[in-house]
């Protein structure tokens, strides 16, 4: 069978959910109320339509094929491990906390915390783990294989390994965080290369952070105020989400 012939450059289907993410991010940070229950809802609707509209289209070849099997368990306990390296310095050491409080469901009202909750559910444990994952996985590391080039980077394989766009993607991934979060980004980022050039599929490496970000926040959700400083003080999960 003879593969369709690849027009234009590719990167709408990896650039616009991500812009309309940072996009909207940014302009919830930019207004008082953070855009109220209305914004919160643009987050999550606008880049998810974006990624279900390309999927629709078949513009998202990579996420094709997968299928129960012990590697989608590997992808389930990869994306719990990470978890863990992203929770645990938080819990034992009170210098590496940040000041701010995190999401705040309750800044939306009595009446719309419980929406609110669910809306950024989805997007932290949903929308989020698609958009990064095109964009960072898909798009830019097989785009710094051939940047330099005059190849298209539709034509490099998923999961490649170079040292150039390992370490490019890698240093994109934790420095695209805030400051406070790039020891434990960092951390995560190498155990999911790892598993990505070991797994060699998109959907794979997808599942694993939605796991790890599903299980952070089932775990802000559960255990917020279980756990005390030095002072014996409880402290607050949010900042996690």
């Amino acid at each position: 069978m003879t593969k369709p012939r690849l027009t234009g450059y590719g990167w709408a289907p990896y650039w616009f959910p991500m812009v309309a993410f940072l996009g909207l991010a940014e302009l919830g940070g930019r207004l008082s109320d953070g855009g109220g229950l209305g914004l919160l809802a643009l987050k999550v609707a606008v880049p998810g339509g974006f990624v279900a509209w390309y999927a629709l289209r078949g513009d998202y070849p990579e996420l094709r094929g997968l299928r129960p099997s012990p590697a989608v368990v590997g992808d389930v306990l990869v994306g719990l491990l990470g978890a863990v390296l992203w929770v645990a310095p938080f819990l034992l050491f009170d210098d590496l906390r940040p000041e701010s409080d995190g999401f705040d469901a309750q800044a939306y009202g009595a009446a719309g915390a419980g929406l609110a909750l669910g809306l950024r559910a989805v997007g932290y444990s949903l929308v989020t783990p698609f958009v990064e994952e095109l964009f960072v996985r898909s798009w830019l590391l097989r785009f710094l294989d051939v940047f330099d080039t005059r190849k298209d980077f539709r034509k490099v394989p998923i999961a490649r390994f170079r040292w150039r766009s390992f370490v490019l993607t890698t240093l994109y991934f934790v420095f695209t965080h805030q400051s406070w979060e790039w020891g434990v980004m960092a951390a995560w980022t190498l155990l999911t290369m790892a598993w990505f050039y070991h797994r060699r599929h998109m959907m794979g490496i997808v599942v694993a952070h939605a796991v790890t970000n599903g299980a952070i926040f089932a775990f802000v959700l559960t255990c917020d105020g279980r756990f005390t400083d030095a002072a014996g003080a409880p402290i607050s999960l949010w900042f996690f989400i």
